[in-house]
């Protein structure tokens, strides 16, 4: 499965790139899989995914929780909640 992955805000900042094409190993089923998945490439990426209840996520431009099956060709988008005041 390939997917695109999308950074947003701080995350793009941390990560150095705004998004990147991704081909998914077969145990990479959910949202929580590939977050698990991204942190295990270590350092700002383990430090930021470790964080994840503090995440958003979109897929295919609709918000998802972290047990959402991934489909072939989507576009998953991580940012962080912003609050205004």
């Amino acid at each position: 499965m390939r997917i695109q992955l999308l950074y947003f805000a701080q995350l793009r900042e941390r990560f150095g790139q705004a998004g990147e094409s991704l081909d998914l190993p077969a145990d990479v089923l959910t949202v929580t899989d590939l977050i698990s998945h991204l942190a295990s490439r270590g350092g700002v990426w383990q430090e930021e995914f470790a964080r994840a209840a503090a995440l958003r996520v979109a897929l295919n431009h609709e918000m998802v929780q972290a047990d959402c099956a991934l489909i072939d060709a989507a576009e998953v988008a991580f940012f962080r909640p912003v609050t205004g005041g």
